[in-house]
């Protein structure tokens, strides 16, 4: 009788153990294939409103509402030069409900600059699509005697820290570049940082400092208007909107290319089907010729793509950024 209380005691945790399994099964089923969306999806951007980022992720919107059916809604969130924003969606719930809509500096530049970014961006997310592309071109004073980088050059060296290049700010791409530049070309140039690209421009205009780095979308109509006059693209083609300005490849400097992006990525550890459906309807928001057309007025290119290839270029862009902090000891708090 005492083997067959045993038995039977054993048989009734196996039972119980086999349901737990079966309702655990059941249940991650259920969540799998739970109906995504369901309700509103933000898109965080780590800036204030206005810049690249901003409008790509505004104009990208209402076509992801169309096609995932739920509310599409922005969410700037400024602050530590985009790190702020960046960090707060790598903390979030990874249900594909929070996206962050970054950039170059989001992915790569603040990363390699900052001490505590308080994010990684190749583990903290889950890579969607590159959004955008757009162009560096090199501005300076129309009255400026410069009018190629060639030329810039030759200033700079027989004149010897007379030349002054700002940039958005200490630790910003636009300075990293403008040591780049510097150490390239062997020349000597005074780093003046300013708040922001905008104030960077003004300083231009306003001949506080000579030159700049500046995106293709925020000195194009200035150089349109001749308030600006570009030296050089940091491309390896001319770009169709200022055919007449010169690259960066073409004057000798292969190493002094560089394109602004942006992309959206969701937490680390969001569901693949939850991504997948992110995948298409951003790929198939990039795709509509309105769409393109607007980005194009702003100096960009849409990119739809895969978020293989966006891992890959984050992956190689963090490397690259970081590597050119270390070298011109460039470092934040």
């Amino acid at each position: 009788m005492s083997i067959q209380r045993v038995n039977t005691s054993t048989s009734s945790k196996l039972r119980g153990f086999v349901a737990g399994v079966i309702a655990t099964m059941i249940g991650l089923t259920m969540g799998q294939c739970e109906e995504f969306p369901s309700r509103t999806i933000r898109i965080v951007v780590p800036y204030a409103p206005g810049g690249t980022a901003d409008v790509v992720a505004r104009v990208l919107a209402p076509r992801m509402q169309v096609l995932l059916k739920q509310s599409v809604i922005i969410e700037n969130r400024p602050g530590a030069g985009s790190a702020i924003g960046a960090r707060m969606v790598a903390g979030a719930e990874p249900d594909g409900y929070t996206i962050l809509m970054g950039n170059l500096a989001t992915f790569a530049v603040v990363p390699a600059v900052m001490k505590t970014p308080g994010y990684d961006p190749v583990t903290s997310f889950v890579p969607l699509v590159q959004t955008s592309v757009s162009d560096t071109v090199l501005v300076a004073r129309p009255d400026f005697p410069a009018n190629t980088i060639k030329e810039l050059i030759d200033y700079a060296r027989a004149n010897p820290g007379k030349l002054a290049f700002g940039s958005a700010g200490f630790g910003h791409s636009s300075h990293l570049i403008g040591e780049m530049l510097k150490s390239e070309a062997a020349i000597d140039m005074v780093h003046i940082p300013y708040r922001n690209g905008p104030e960077m421009s003004q300083a231009v205009i306003s001949g506080q400092v000579q030159i700049a780095f500046t995106d293709l979308g925020a000195s194009l109509n200035l150089i349109r208007e001749k308030q600006l006059k570009g030296l050089a693209v940091m491309n390896d083609k001319p770009l169709p909107q200022i055919p007449d300005i010169p690259t960066t490849v073409d004057a000798g400097f292969p190493n002094l290319v560089n394109r602004n992006w942006s992309a959206a990525v969701v937490p680390a550890n969001t569901p693949s089907h939850v991504t997948g459906k992110l995948i298409d309807a951003i790929n198939k928001g990039l795709a509509e010729p309105e769409l393109q057309k607007t980005f194009a007025s702003i100096g960009a290119e849409a990119k739809p793509g895969t978020n293989e290839e966006l891992a890959k270029l984050i992956a190689a862009e963090y490397k690259k950024w970081s590597e050119a902090a270390k070298r011109f000891s460039i470092r934040t708090d």
